[in-house]
């Protein structure tokens, strides 16, 4: 069975005794009172921020604990209990009193992330992603290994890819592969064990380097075979910059990663809901918590998504651990929860991450053969759902494959949301949203990139929603009604040029064949595909198929407009995408990472006409700089009174439009 029915889930969890999943013991090793240099924030007043570490025990058998993968073989205390311990961070109100009673937890992006001060609420950020490198500047966690039940070492096989050497180059880190493998190391530095193979393009025919040909060694100083090293490999007649390199190595001593869904689950309930921990330390903010949101961009909106989907937002006593939640610019779940995972992936070839339910709304997988689900299934059983306010732009469709999470993976008709949920897409956006900002000149492009970067931005919009999804939660107030592309409306089209009207503009490069695609794969017997649990047998794995995607369609411009529009695209000064191509490499011609692209409009008729550009020039479309700013305020006025942008934004925005060049005729050189 892929899953229980909701009603035998709940009545398991009904039924489940007490487990020891919990915060045992809180250590705040430094408390800056006040912080941030002293500032008040409105009427919460003056914030401290307090940083330390926390400790937990898990109970293996438990049921709240089962959906963690390799539970069973971690290692464990005299208890019996699994124990794990994170850092953590806390910004709040040095009077308690003027706090607004919501604590906002953030989840760190690969251990980047700091609190906020903002509008009295506490502000947390805590580790949890295990593979994460300890230093001083990140929020890390450190989790058990699983072994045998006999003790001895767990294997699997692990694949990483390399590309884009460097001249010259005969030395690989493991930490440089694409799947950026952090903590995955050989079980045995035989070559013989591994494969290592050479392709001229991604799905390109493989050609076998001789196991005598390479090593797990460094070579940058010792010639090949170099010096023995588990975390690199050697080839003896040096790395193509042209080629990928493929490598297949048995793996041991998997962490058990998944606890980092636990910790952050009984931490947020900590602080919650506890008076003290178990040697009588204080909860700081005991008492004052009345409502839990959280909030994650990018790998961090995944693992609010998984979190959700695994049931975690159901404490040990029963209780929800987040009212509401946004998961940001995420269109996956995280590929954490299974052995040898990689939890932070960005889509590449052959990382899970969109083989389960990535759907709020039911929805029978009949392409792969699965049941109806969603990623609401555990907390519709045990009434536990957040509030959702689910946030992405073009980026996310291009290259983190969001399509499916919409209209499935046969692509042929909308998914409805729950009532809980709202969906909010912010139309001809990069990842997270540029600059902002009205300048007529490009940017340069971002590293490696053909087009320049695209400055349309999602921060205006974001910092409006934020406000509406705490009201959404706080006060029961209805946030506005959900804006996305559909298919339903002919808003959603295949991901090429001629289907979404994209206009021949010239010197363009062709956006007809980029996106990343959406593949089947077969992770093998092992592999539990609706949690990503389980383990790769298969490596690398076969694809089974490719699965149709879908892109919003665009105007004349060539901008996309179904969604939340900024101000900028709605008086916009060029064509903003959600892809870019790249310049140069092995990659050359295809998708450019997570980047958005922006091609300015031009900026008097007669350019147009001599370029051949299609596109109505700036001058044509607004007459003057008092038009062009008559417009932006005209747009952001309307933003605001549909409640995805705030006033003093909007303010901002209409000051910076008035002090740009847009249609400012140059000031002639005085004469001597």
């Amino acid at each position: 069975m892929f899953r229980l029915a909701p009603a035998a889930l709940a009545a398991l969890l009904v039924a489940a005794p007490f487990a020891d999943a919990r915060i045992v013991r809180i250590e705040i090793e430094q408390r800056e009172s006040p912080a941030y240099e002293g500032k008040a924030f409105g009427k919460a007043g003056q914030y401290e921020l307090l940083t330390g570490h926390f400790y937990g025990t898990l109970n293996p058998t438990a049921p709240e604990n089962a959906t963690i993968n390799d539970i069973g073989l971690a290692t464990r205390n005299a208890q019996g209990l699994v124990e794990y311990s994170g850092t953590f961070a806390i910004a709040k109100p040095i009077d308690l009193n003027r706090a607004s009673g919501v604590l906002l937890y953030s989840v760190p992006n690969r251990g980047r992330g700091v609190p906020e001060p903002l509008n009295g609420h506490v502000s947390v950020v805590s580790g949890w992603q295990g593979d994460v490198t300890p230093q001083p500047s990140v929020q890390t966690i450190k989790v058990p290994i699983a072994r045998n039940t006999d003790g001895t070492p767990i294997t699997g096989p692990v694949t990483a890819l390399f590309i884009n050497a460097a001249p010259g180059a005969n030395t690989f880190a493991l930490t440089a592969a694409t799947s950026s493998l952090a903590y995955q190391r050989p079980a045995t530095l035989d070559t013989t064990k591994a494969s290592l193979n050479r392709r001229p393009s991604e799905n390109g025919p493989k050609t076998l380097i001789p196991p005598t040909d390479w090593a797990f060694a460094d070579c940058t100083k010792t010639p090949f075979p170099g010096t023995p090293d588990a975390g690199k490999i050697c080839a003896k007649a040096g790395f193509d910059p042209a080629a990928l390199y493929e490598l297949v190595f048995t793996a041991k001593d998997p962490l058990v990663l998944g606890i980092g869904y636990a910790a952050t689950r009984d931490f947020n309930s900590f602080l919650r809901s506890a008076e003290k921990d178990d040697a009588g330390t204080p909860n700081p903010v005991a008492g004052q918590i009345k409502y839990g949101i959280a909030e994650g961009n990018s790998q961090s909106g995944n693992f609010l998504r998984t979190f959700v989907h695994l049931g975690f937002n159901r404490d040990e006593a029963g209780k929800t651990v987040w009212d509401g939640i946004n998961p940001h610019i995420a269109g996956r779940q995280l590929a954490m929860n299974f052995r040898f995972a990689v939890a932070g992936g960005t889509a590449m070839p052959y990382e899970p991450g969109s083989d389960g339910p990535v759907w709020w709304g039911d929805y029978a997988d009949e392409v792969r053969g699965r049941p109806k689900s969603s990623l609401l299934d555990r907390c519709k059983a045990t009434s536990t759902c957040p509030k959702i306010m689910e946030t992405f732009g073009s980026l996310e469709f291009w290259d983190l494959r969001a399509s499916p999470d919409l209209v499935g993976t046969d692509a042929k008709k909308d998914i409805e949301l729950p009532a809980n949920v709202r969906r909010y897409y912010f139309p001809a956006t990069t990842h997270g949203g540029g600059r902002g900002g009205f300048n007529i000149d490009a940017a340069a492009a971002p590293a490696g990139c053909v087009l320049p970067a695209n400055p349309n931005p999602q921060a205006e919009q974001m910092r409006a929603l934020r406000s509406e999804l705490v009201d959404w939660v706080t006060r029961g107030v209805e946030p506005p009604a959900s804006r996305y592309p559909r298919l339903d409306k002919g808003q959603l089209v295949a991901p090429n040029q001629k289907a979404m009207g994209f206009p021949a503009i010239p010197h363009a490069p062709s956006l007809d064949g980029i996106i990343n695609p959406l593949y089947e794969y077969d992770f093998g017997s092992d592999f539990r595909y609706p949690d990503l649990a389980g383990a790769i047998s298969l490596a690398p794995p076969p694809i089974r198929r490719t699965l149709p995607s879908v892109v919003p369609n665009v105007n004349a411009d060539g901008n996309e407009t179904a969604g939340v529009q900024s101000v900028l695209l709605q008086v916009p000064l060029g064509t903003y995408v959600g892809w870019n191509v790249t310049a140069a490499g092995f990659s050359k011609g295809q998708i450019c990472g997570l980047n958005g692209g922006y091609i300015p409009f031009a900026k008097t008729k007669a350019e147009r006409m001599a370029s051949g550009d299609p596109r109505p020039s700036i001058e044509e479309r607004y007459a003057s700089h008092e038009a062009y700013v008559a417009a932006v305020k005209s747009a952001a006025t309307k933003a605001v009174a549909d409640r995805f942008l705030l006033q003093e934004d909007a303010d901002r925005l209409i000051a910076q439009a008035a002090a740009s060049s847009v249609l400012v005729s140059p000031q002639p050189t005085a004469q001597k």
